[in-house]
């Protein structure tokens, strides 16, 4: 474990959201450390990607805060990077691999964007891909792309929508280890997945969200111990079980 207990790198207060008539969250506090992996958990439409979205501004909470480093996020600001991968990958599917690396690389204003897009597609078993049109691979090649354009530039923040979805056995542990590994350096990685096993093995803490409410929240050994000392799936199950009922 190597984050920070003391400092935090997103704070949400009392974050509500409503679209129209229909509330997404209700009353959510929760902050995330400097240095860890926060596990964001629950089903589809329970509020994630909500929550993602009005802390990277896309959408304006209709009441609370949500903070990175202290204030409102702004993309602009040098002194802590955010990397993003959203379930809906968007990549140039007419270009070819090594020119949509290198672009988004100097963007992000890595001094050697193609030296380090080739070492990680190295990497990822995709140097034979390089002048491949996005849209001639296949769902995993282009979420590793994804994932590369990713975590270019070495993000203080990195939030991950479901970045192993759809992968087989192999590639879920190579990504996961490319995560761990960004752990150890230092970022701050928030996760939602619906692979609890990825849960125990990377995030030192996890909040649980049902219908836009925290269900649990806290370090994974505590999550557990309040549970009875159930497993993350089995916890999962039991918040969500009434829904089939």
């Amino acid at each position: 474990m190597v984050y920070n207990g003391s400092m935090n790198i997103v704070e949400v207060k009392n974050f509500k959201m409503r679209f129209g008539d229909r509330t997404v969250i209700s009353d959510l506090s929760f902050e995330v450390k400097k240095g860890e992996v926060f596990g964001l958990l629950g089903s589809n439409g329970c509020g994630k990607t909500t929550t993602v979205r009005a802390l990277l501004g896309f959408y304006a909470p209709t009441a609370g805060e949500l903070l990175i480093n202290g204030k409102k996020y702004n993309p602009e600001d040098a002194k802590v990077t955010v990397g993003y991968l959203p379930e809906e990958r968007g990549l140039y599917r007419k270009e070819n691999v090594i020119d949509t690396m290198t672009y988004f690389g100097e963007l992000k204003g890595l001094k050697n964007p193609k030296e380090w897009s080739l070492k990680y597609l190295e990497r990822v078993g995709l140097l034979d891909k390089i002048n491949e049109k996005i849209e001639k691979l296949s769902g995993g090649q282009q979420q590793k792309i994804q994932l590369g354009v990713t975590i270019m530039g070495n993000p203080k923040l990195l939030i991950l929508d479901e970045p192993t979805k759809g992968f087989d056995p192999m590639n879920r542990r190579l990504l996961m280890e490319i995560i761990e590994e960004l752990h150890q350096k230092g970022t701050a990685i928030i996760m939602i997945t619906h692979y609890m096993d990825e849960v125990e093995k990377l995030c030192d803490r996890a909040l649980l969200l049902k219908d836009g409410v925290a269900r649990a929240y806290g370090e994974i050994p505590e999550i557990k111990k309040k549970f009875g000392g159930k497993s993350l799936e089995q916890i999962f199950v039991d918040v969500y079980g009434d829904e089939n009922e």
